[in-house]
């Protein structure tokens, strides 16, 4: 079977104002970003409207924000770049960002209440309907990881249910493909989703819900901390996210698209960020079905915006004045290689079995909803659990694992609908 090459595309982070130039949206200053991304050989953006500047009243959608949303598609377009929009931003860089009528005297949920939800429905049908019509719209996200809303460790989270996810989820991806029908739209939390207990936000709903499986890899989730810049399981991390992924998807081609990934200072320190950078993209399509990947992001943050975490200023492929680094020249590198290279990585005929505690078997209900799979335990995922370092021992003994949920371990179709010919648990690698 032929598979789609991978897309290669970035995060775009304005390099004048960040995303706070929405509020003095400059055209020709968006048009040098775009050049500089261009340059570097990549096929798509992600962009990101600020939610409170696109729709500060529930029932004013600006027109003039989202005429300049479509500019900035079209000066994408006319630089051979797709573009995808996040819509409810949400949250960026520990920033969040959310309109007034949802806070403070006006508190609502944020997932639950049909006000709030008929809202965010109408702003994202809104963006959808406006960019439908461009060749080089690629679809919505429905927001920047908003998940990390429902729960733990935000300070003021809205609580919810994974059934009550799964409907939110289901209602503004409906929204959605009212607006832009045929796209490709999808969802995309961070990583809590697979590796946190009791996460609102399933890898089941990840997995089953949306176009594609949207992962974001960040190391400094423990990861590095445990294995080092140049550990296996720091440098397969991404690919480590993209396999796991593949346990949960109900269709054994579901593409994943890689639509988060950065080398974070310090602990991936700035004259490593290359060579991390070649290694991460590397494994990551060494896995099959991989929609594409999106590094984050484009341009640095400046040093004159205040109160940002320290890794944050210097995650660009380019500087704040719009010059390559290295990081940049090595993706380049990767794209310009991936042009004459056919994307055809083997089949991963090992697995590993994954038990996050479900008692029932979810897959077999045909559950696209995916709110019967829980994974109550997934903490076993999460750098330092189980099966997360089990992967990585057969990962750094030249394996090349795939992950099964346990429930499916004996089920010879699905097995071998995925390629898989034998299976192994995390108490047997040692």
């Amino acid at each position: 079977m032929s598979t789609p090459a991978p897309r290669f595309g970035v995060n775009y982070t304005p390099s004048q104002g960040w995303f706070h130039h929405w509020l003095d949206f400059d055209l020709d200053d968006v048009r040098a970003d775009l050049d500089s991304i261009a340059g570097l050989g990549l096929d798509h953006i992600r962009v990101f409207p600020l939610w409170p500047l696109f729709q500060p009243n529930r029932t004013l959608i600006r027109p003039r924000a989202v005429e300049q949303l479509v500019q900035l598609a079209d000066a994408a377009a006319e630089r051979g770049l797709d573009v995808n929009v996040d819509g409810l931003q949400g949250h960026l860089s520990s920033f969040d960002f959310l309109p007034a009528w949802t806070r403070t005297w006006h508190r609502r949920n944020l997932f639950t209440d049909n006000d709030v939800v008929s809202g965010q429905a109408a702003y994202l049908r809104t963006l959808a309907a406006a960019l439908a019509d461009r060749p080089n719209f690629i679809g919505m996200t429905i927001g920047n990881e908003i998940n990390q809303f429902s729960g733990p460790p935000h300070p003021d989270p809205d609580p919810i249910t994974p059934e009550q996810a799964g409907n939110w989820l289901r209602t503004l991806l409906a929204a959605c493909e009212e607006g832009a029908p045929g796209k490709l739209h999808l969802h995309a939390e961070y990583d809590a989703a697979w590796y946190q207990d009791g996460h609102a936000f399933t890898p089941a709903h990840a997995a089953r819900i949306g176009a594609v499986t949207a992962v974001h890899s960040w190391v400094f989730n423990g990861t590095a901390q445990r294995h080092g810049r140049t550990g296996t399981a720091t440098e397969h991390h991404a690919a480590y996210m993209i396999e796991l992924s593949k346990a949960w998807a109900l269709e054994p081609r579901r593409p994943v698209w890689l639509q988060e990934v950065g080398a974070p200072a310090p602990l991936i320190p700035a004259e490593h960020a290359a060579a991390f950078t070649d290694a991460t993209v590397a494994a990551a399509l060494d896995c099959a079905d991989v929609w594409g990947v999106t590094w984050w992001c484009s341009h640095d943050v400046s040093r004159s915006l205040a109160d940002f975490p320290e890794l944050e200023y210097g995650l660009g492929l380019l500087t704040n004045d719009r010059k390559v680094k290295p990081a940049g020249e090595a993706l380049a590198r990767t794209v310009a290689e991936w042009r004459e290279r056919a994307y055809a990585p083997a089949p991963r005929t090992l697995a590993l079995a994954v038990d996050t505690g479900d008692t029932g078997d979810a897959a077999d209900t045909g559950d696209a909803a995916g709110i019967a799979d829980t994974a109550p335990d997934r903490a076993t995922c999460a750098p330092g659990g189980a099966f997360f370092e089990a992967f990585a021992r057969l990962t750094e003994a030249g394996a090349r694992p795939t992950a099964v949920l346990a429930s499916k371990a004996g089920d010879r179709a699905h097995l071998a609908a995925r390629g898989i010919t034998e299976v192994v648990h995390p108490d047997d690698v040692r």
